[in-house]
């Protein structure tokens, strides 16, 4: 009998934006403390997020600061 091992799959949304002075790509997890990361490219950007999400899952299943809802545009005459 073969024994498959089950994978939970976890997803998060990672906010991210452009730095003008450096160039990079910043991005954070909301309400994840201390997930946070940069990188050259968005590829490098989210290998970097991954690791940082692992990190913090090994400790166990963090207490979320906040939910993530969504994005608003905001619309100025």
């Amino acid at each position: 009998m073969l024994h498959e091992r089950r994978i939970d799959l976890r997803v998060f949304t990672a906010i991210i934006e452009k730095c003008p002075d450096t160039g990079l790509f910043v991005g954070y997890i909301p309400g994840l403390r201390g997930a946070h990361s940069q990188g050259e490219t968005l590829d490098v950007l989210n290998h970097n997020l991954k690791e940082v999400v692992e990190l913090i899952l090994e400790d166990g299943e963090p207490e979320l600061e906040t939910e993530f809802v969504g994005t608003q545009s905001v619309v100025v005459a």
